[in-house]
């Protein structure tokens, strides 16, 4: 225990500094303890809990004890439901806090909603650790109550089974309308080559933005396979599991185009920190625009920060739900319910979904299993046609004279099926040089190089589509069957233009 000296009115004070877990040094005399280190930054305002002075070294000696044990989060969490406690008896009693009773806790626990019930069953090994440290602050009566006592626990996955169009899962068109849009924006030179990472690995792995705040350069590595060829692995830091910063990772395959970027840009990333750094490996993966060396983590954002980001990229794509017909919805969490879901709709267990998600155990993953989300069981044209205009799946032009088209005057560039339409009529043209492995037609429409005939068989391919949909559904699952819905829901937005087009005798590019 650090040593303590009392002032001339007999409040004890500490005589040197603490340290916090993750080795953030900070004055415990403070009224204010500020953090701030890759994750996030955190403020402990011990004046806003109205606790009675003679009461605030013990009760700083139960923070300090969490600071060295756990993680700030961690500790901030027990800081923010006990300011909650304490606003709530300061207005009850119109007084300062001396001492937390037995009625105090049952007030208080009558006095919260369900939704907010877990609020004291999370602060109350927090309560209950003050009690046994020795210090003032909880009567005897009031820890024996929260050891009686069982209370719920924050009520998980509302969210996902019921498919919340803010809060839940994206369905496979939001998802989709991100990933075309992210790729079509970075080919266009639209995006960073950081940013466009970013949101990747989001997709890819749904981790915690904390967690892509604490990747470093040397947490990529490059495997060569047996047949010569790259494998590429990035050790993603866990931040849930209350232990130092970057003392545990979980290891993940990186898509190997995803990989290949990836070390590409850290090669540049590790220029811009050639004069700054000794290591160059040390150097953040995704730094800071403000370069503050006084953080735990120098150079590396915040968690907060990431968010942000994340957010402004995928802002700047105008995708509207289906669902809801408005901008839609970004969070972090979004994406780890997306990957949850889509698992458990591929058939995976709560013991694969929590490793996939990086739990350290199974309570959280059951809700994915328990959740059926098949938000479009089906698609037929009226509701394609209904849907179109809001998905904004097409992402070619429409063009009337084909003259006027890119390679109008090169015949391999007609995009073609004899399934759809026997008489091999084209439905467009692509306008790119640029080799293509997609299949065409099925990926021509959510491509911003196609270009889309007025009189092309958009109809017919319409059809097609939704026909092979419904057989698919017999013979096979939702997951399958489902796989083309964005292009039928961009041919369906071509027919509409094609349309109005021709209602309207518009210009010849719509």
């Amino acid at each position: 225990m650090q040593s303590i000296q009392k002032s001339n009115n007999n409040t004890e004070f500490f005589l040197q500094e603490s340290k916090t877990l993750d080795g953030f040094n900070f004055d415990p005399n403070l009224d204010i303890w500020k953090f701030t280190d890759a994750t996030n930054s955190k403020q402990f305002i011990f004046s806003a809990l109205n606790i009675l002075e003679d009461k605030l070294y013990g009760l700083k000696r139960t923070f300090i004890w969490y600071l060295e044990n756990y993680s700030i989060n961690h500790a901030y969490n027990m800081y923010k439901y006990l300011k909650h406690l304490c606003k709530y008896l300061s207005e009850l009693n119109n007084n300062s806090i001396t001492k937390i009773d037995i009625q105090d806790l049952k007030n208080y626990k009558n006095y919260l909603n369900e939704t907010q019930m877990y609020y004291l069953g999370s602060l109350s090994g927090f309560l209950q650790k003050w009690h046994e440290m020795g210090y003032p602050g909880l009567s005897k009566e009031a820890y024996d109550y929260l050891q009686e006592i069982r209370l719920k626990g924050n009520q998980k996955g509302t969210a996902v089974l019921t498919m919340d169009p803010h809060a839940g899962p994206f369905t496979d068109l939001e998802l989709e309308s991100i990933q075309i849009t992210l790729n079509n924006k970075y080919a266009n030179n639209e995006i960073s080559d950081s940013d466009f990472l970013l949101v990747w690995l989001m997709i890819i792995y749904g981790s915690r933005p904390s967690q892509f705040a604490l990747l470093k350069i040397c947490d990529l590595q490059i495997i060569q396979r047996d047949d010569s060829s790259n494998e590429y692995i990035i050790h993603i830091p866990r931040v849930k599991n209350r232990k130092k910063m970057r003392s545990e990772f979980k290891k993940r395959i990186l898509p190997a185009d995803i990989g290949q970027l990836l070390v590409q840009y850290s090669e540049d990333v590790k220029n811009r920190f050639t004069h700054i750094l000794e290591d160059l490996d040390q150097a953040p993966l995704f730094p800071s625009s403000n370069l503050n060396t006084k953080k735990t983590l120098p150079y590396h954002c915040t968690g907060e920060k990431i968010t942000k980001r994340i957010q402004q990229v995928i802002s700047t794509f105008n995708i509207n739900s289906e669902r809801t017909e408005e901008k839609l919805h970004i969070t972090s969490t979004r994406f780890r319910r997306t990957i949850g879901t889509r698992a458990a709709m591929e058939g995976y267990g709560e013991l694969i979904i929590a490793e996939i998600l990086d739990h350290t155990d199974t309570q959280n993953a059951g809700v994915y299993v328990q959740s059926l989300p098949e938000i479009i069981e089906r698609i037929d044209k009226a509701m394609a046609v209904y849907m179109a205009p809001i998905a904004q799946a097409f992402a070619g032009k429409l063009v009337k004279d084909k003259s006027t088209a890119i390679r109008h005057d090169d015949p391999s560039a007609d995009i073609i099926d004899p399934k759809v339409d026997s008489s091999c009529k084209a439905m467009g043209k692509c306008g790119t040089y640029a080799f293509c492995a997609l299949s065409a037609p099925l990926a021509c429409y959510t491509c911003n190089s196609f270009q889309a005939w007025v009189d092309g068989p958009h109809e017919k391919l319409l059809e097609y589509l939704i026909n092979e949909r419904k057989r698919l559904l017999k013979t096979t699952d939702y997951r399958i069957a489902s796989i083309n819905d964005k292009t039928i829901l961009a041919v369906a937005l071509v027919i509409l233009e094609c349309k109005k087009y021709k209602e309207t005798n518009q210009q010849e590019i719509i």
